[in-house]
């Protein structure tokens, strides 16, 4: 059974239409990127996952369960989203704790205390940010509290909008680093967007091309390394990042 299973799908905006006729499956455990310049529609595609771009047509199911247009509570046990800006993403008034405890209460989960100091130890923060405010955090732990977060009622399967673009390139580090060990640890699948393909060697196992709205090409993410693309626009993109990316060189 695919992780996620993307078939044949359109997404607009009002009249607009943003993504067209995308496909592809992402096995269980398995980490895929979407990757392109900005405006490609690789974010469109999380969002419509999520049920936060309800225009689409087609077939998108997780783990094997049809997705609805609009988000609902049984596919947030399933799915959960990790966005680019954890600044934007975190309630300003209130503390890590109240973040954290929040989807416990909606899904009537208990245990509160234990899982939150749990979840905290996991994303390698210790008990004294815990009732500490957004803003009181820096940018990597901001994000560390939002991954913490979409992990709290325990899904299989992330979505990962340019999760490091927004921190600092001394952190962007970590935070992959978090992210590979917590997917071995749990058994995570990962449906990343990035543009930045040095993380896509480092993170991923395949990726999908994107460029004004389709998917042009699916390749494993050893091409990377060998430059084994077959579309003129893989190849293009792969020749403006200076050829085989290296994540040490970048971060």
């Amino acid at each position: 059974m695919s992780a996620i299973s993307f078939r044949n799908v359109d997404i607009s905006y009002g009249d607009t239409k943003v993504v067209e006729g995308a496909g592809f499956e992402v096995a269980e455990g398995e980490s895929f990127a979407l990757v392109g310049e900005s405006g490609s529609g690789k974010s469109t595609i999380l969002k419509a996952i999520a049920g936060l771009a309800p225009d689409w047509t087609g077939e998108i199911s997780v783990l094997g369960q049809p997705c609805g247009h609009r988000p609902d509570q049984a596919f947030a046990e399933r799915c959960q989203m990790v966005f680019q800006d954890p600044y934007g993403s975190l309630h300003p008034r209130k503390t890590v704790d109240a973040t954290l405890v929040e989807p416990l209460v909606v899904h009537g989960i208990g245990n509160r205390s234990a899982r939150v100091v749990d979840m905290l130890a996991a994303v390698g923060l210790d008990r004294r940010f815990r009732f500490r405010f957004p803003h009181q955090l820096s940018g990597g732990q901001r994000q560390r509290v939002a991954i913490a977060r979409a992990l709290m009622l325990e899904p299989k399967v992330l979505l990962l909008d340019e999760p490091t673009s927004a921190l600092d390139v001394s952190v962007q580090a970590e935070i992959l680093n978090l992210l590979k060990r917590l997917r071995r640890e749990q058994g995570l699948t990962y449906l990343m967007v990035t543009h930045n393909l040095p993380i896509v060697g480092f993170m991923c196992d395949r990726m999908a091309i994107m460029n004004r709205g389709r998917i042009v090409e699916i390749a494993p993410a050893t091409a990377l390394h060998d430059g084994a693309f077959s579309d003129p626009y893989s190849r293009e993109l792969y020749a403006a990042s200076g050829g085989n990316p290296d994540l040490e060189q970048t971060l």
